[in-house]
């Protein structure tokens, strides 16, 4: 099974902002991110902006972000190949 990278919140959410999520909301170190669909149903995750995330966090983070992006499209974001 692939490693999974030691990410900082602030590579995890430009990440997500890739793929059209916009900062919505910041309260203390946890930044809201959202996105729209054409249908308008709102796509939200929370990232702490943390300078190194735990390999936990970072894999919940990338589970909920399988929601609603593909895997073969954000697997290379998050695992080293």
């Amino acid at each position: 099974m692939p490693e999974l990278k030691t990410l900082s919140g602030k590579e995890i959410i430009g990440i997500l902002l890739s793929f059209g999520f916009e900062m919505v909301s910041q309260r203390g170190s946890h930044v809201k991110l959202r996105r729209i669909t054409l249908d308008g149903a709102k796509q939200t995750l929370t990232i702490p902006n943390h300078r190194e995330l735990d390999k936990g966090t970072c894999r919940a983070i990338y589970r909920q972000a399988l929601r609603y992006i593909p895997e073969n499209e954000l697997k290379p974001h998050f695992y080293f190949e």
